[in-house]
């Protein structure tokens, strides 16, 4: 019997799906909403580099081409990686392109089956119910035209960065709506093509709003110089690493190794090795504050009061852990990017921003907010 599966997103987890499903003889759809495979690295700015050295990102079964010579690919190598991909493997066929789902149903002829649909998600459940079925409607992104698709079993790919972003709520007549610039979404500003975005920020005095990964990419990309510098406003500071090299210690024999499991606590874990995580509980305080006085000595974080309020393993076993941008410190120091702290909030006036605590307006041209995604 046929058993047709969806597959939702072609992003590096949609490809794995769908290979290894056609490898068990499913028959697999995979809607993307897209024109082409890659997920969020369909959507990333030009300076945006891989986090992890290119061995330690990679599939299995398919090695980078030995044209890619970086230890960090750029994300237009990661984007070509990820096609090559999907080539290799006779992905492409089983996509349905400029695809999006927006809506998902069950049916099926037995009340009771449909009242305990909650387990089919959950995994609790046989994947493949015995009358159900799960409907798809899926509208053309080019057309707009819906349709709707059948299909015994649903596997969401759309991971954290579900294409939706999450902009702050602001109360009325102190949005955006009274600021004289212009607003933006750091996920707008890295799909836009390379060109079109430098003239963006062109001799712009730009202002990131956010404190992870894209934010500092996007500050480090916008520095028009001191003169027209771009202001970083965070709310939460975090680790950030200039490269691997602890005190002349990879970071992966700190963490990415097997003792290293063993010093954290897991959900369900047996008592033996809760127990021994409990045990080595000030081995794994050491370890992090031997982390974090390096980073210390090595960036300029308590000169320009941004020394994280939490441990480097916080933020390590929340993955918020990231690879600065080139020169981003340079910058810092020489006044092309000014960090500032917010604790409570923001709101627009028609110059630009006022910060809480700063007596000054801020005034900008531009707000990029690198908040991140809705999840849900």
């Amino acid at each position: 019997m046929e058993r047709r599966v969806g597959i939702i997103g072609a992003g590096i987890s949609g490809l794995l799906a769908c290979k290894y499903l056609v490898e068990k003889g499913f028959q697999p759809v995979v809607f993307e909403a897209e024109d082409g495979v890659g997920g969020l690295w369909r959507h990333t700015i030009e300076s945006t580099t891989l986090q992890n050295s290119r061995e330690t990102y990679r599939f299995s079964d398919f090695p980078w081409d030995s044209s890619v010579k970086d230890e960090y690919p750029s994300s237009l190598q990661v984007s070509q990686y990820l096609d090559s991909y999907a080539q290799k493997f006779g992905i492409l066929s089983y996509i349905r392109f400029n695809s999006k789902v927006i809506d998902i149903d069950y049916v099926a002829e037995v009340t009771e089956e449909i009242t305990q649909f909650w387990d089919l998600w959950g995994g609790t459940g046989k994947p493949f119910g015995s009358k159900g079925k799960w409907l798809l409607q899926v509208q053309d992104t080019k057309t707009l035209s819906t349709e709707v698709s059948e299909v015994e079993f649903v596997v969401l790919c759309i991971g954290k960065y579900s294409g939706v972003p999450k902009m702050p709520e602001f109360p009325t007549g102190e949005g955006p709506e009274v600021f004289k610039g212009q607003v933006i979404h750091s996920m707008e500003f890295s799909s836009m093509a390379n060109g079109e975005a430098a003239e963006l920020i062109k001799s712009k005095r730009v202002t990131a709003v956010g404190s992870l990964k894209s934010a500092h990419d996007i500050a480090c990309a916008s520095a028009n110089g001191t003169k027209k510098p771009c202001t970083m406003v965070q709310r939460t500071a975090h680790w950030f690493l200039p490269d691997f090299n602890i005190w002349g210690i990879n970071l992966a024999f700190l963490y990415f190794n097997r003792f290293s499991e063993l010093l954290v606590h897991k959900p369900g874990e047996f008592f033996f090795l809760g127990l021994v995580a409990t045990l080595f509980s000030p081995l794994r305080w050491a370890i992090s504050k031997f982390v974090e006085s390096n980073l210390r000595w090595r960036l300029p974080l308590d000169k320009f009061g941004i020394v994280p309020n939490h441990s480097f393993l916080q933020d390590f076993s929340s993955c918020q852990i990231a690879m600065l941008p080139e020169n981003f410190y340079d910058k810092v120091q020489e006044g092309s990017i000014i960090i500032k702290r917010s604790q409570d909030f923001i709101r627009f006036c028609k110059e630009g921003l006022i910060i809480d605590g700063e007596s000054k307006l801020l005034e900008t041209d531009l707000v990029i907010f690198a908040t991140g995604f809705k999840g849900d």
